[in-house]
């Protein structure tokens, strides 16, 4: 696909998905909105993105989490898919298993422990691809971090791993229940790994999304990859719109001419929030850097990850208290984040985001 439709061209049917349900205010007509940064976000109303799900109250990438963010307020919720043996897609945040199920529980599965190399990292675990479907499913989910989010891991064991399809019909079910269009926005993990074992992520996702009907760029899906070739896999695939996310180690791609390459090829960028604002020696929220300008420049919108609320995982100087596991000045950076311009965010605390935002929105009225 040609990517040289504006920016504002995504956005504005983007915004005819959300406002076909009765009532929806969280996304209003595509107009710039004007923040303290200076940069003028490309929508009117940034995007809730639900990271994983609503994934700080239920274990991530769980139908419960996907379905508890998009009550929160969030305008989208993202999937990571990785495949089976059976080549099936499921939702995992990586294909090792130990850390988010309970296969390590589960006796019959003790043979399939192993060590691989992913991505040029040795990692030793279970692994997605080495089980059937019918075998993940007698899996349950488990909180990553249950010292930081004992809330959520009060709902281990009580949800399965689900499928790309489990979560399409998920996304019409809400759609239908909200009144609304709810876009989801996976990410593909790992592609080049599962490509070398001869499970191609990219045509099993846009070939079940085409089966969908969910094949042109103002469809409600959005797709994603940390892999330059992977999206650009993906954009000759599909019409659908690209956001080739960008890790810290990736600063390659938010050079101008890094930029200039992406917007060949993609729609939006999701760069860590670090390479949208860097925290100064006190902890605070510094200056914004220039990657949202730029990249509006080009065409590309920006959604960034990821806004958790814990004290562990905000900068030193919006914690409140000792504590790891307790409420920081989560409104303050929420904030900052959005005052950058950016399109979107990513938030494992969807309801947080959500409060922010309306509150920024309301003061620059």
């Amino acid at each position: 696909m040609r990517r040289n439709a504006p920016a504002r061209a995504w956005t504005g049917a983007l915004t005819t998905l959300f406002l076909l349900g009765a009532g929806l205010t969280t996304v209003a007509a595509p107009a710039a909105a004007d923040t303290a940064g200076g940069e003028e976000s490309l929508v009117e109303t940034p995007w809730v993105i639900g990271h994983r799900g609503a994934s700080a109250y239920r274990p991530e990438h769980t139908l419960a989490a996907y379905e508890l963010a998009v009550r929160q307020g969030a305008d989208f919720f993202e999937p990571d898919l990785v495949a089976t043996k059976d080549g099936h897609l499921v939702s995992r945040h990586e294909n090792e298993l130990g850390g988010t199920t309970d296969v390590a529980d589960h006796p019959e599965f003790a043979d399939r422990r192993t060590t691989k190399v992913i991505d040029g990292v040795s990692v030793t675990g279970w692994f997605a691809e080495d089980f059937t479907l019918a075998e993940l499913k007698t899996l349950r989910a488990v909180e990553r971090i249950p010292d930081i989010r004992p809330g959520s891991s009060r709902y281990d064991g009580r949800y399965e791993i689900p499928t790309f399809e489990e979560i399409l019909d998920l996304r019409e079910e809400l759609s239908r229940r909200h009144g609304r269009q709810i876009p989801i926005i996976p990410e593909l993990k790992h592609g080049a790994y599962f490509d070398s074992i001869g499970l191609d992520l990219e045509e099993k996702v846009t070939d079940a999304l085409a089966e969908r009907g969910l094949t042109d760029e103002d469809d409600p899906v959005v797709l994603q990859s940390f892999e330059p070739d992977s999206a650009r896999e993906l954009d000759r695939r599909t019409d659908v719109r690209i956001v080739q996310l960008i890790s810290g180690g990736q600063r390659e791609l938010t050079t101008p001419e890094g930029l200039d390459e992406v917007a060949g090829y993609a729609d939006a960028i999701g760069p860590t929030i670090s390479l949208v604002l860097p925290t100064g020696p006190d902890g605070r929220a510094g200056e914004p850097t220039s990657l949202v300008a730029d990249a509006h420049d080009r065409g590309l919108l920006v959604t960034p990850y990821t806004l958790r609320s814990e004290n562990a995982h905000l900068p030193d100087g919006y914690d409140k208290g000792s504590r790891p596991d307790k409420y920081g000045d989560h409104r303050a950076y929420y904030t900052a984040v959005l005052e950058t311009g950016v399109d979107g965010v990513f938030s494992d605390n969807p309801d947080h985001l959500y409060k922010a935002r309306q509150k920024f929105l309301r003061d620059r009225r």
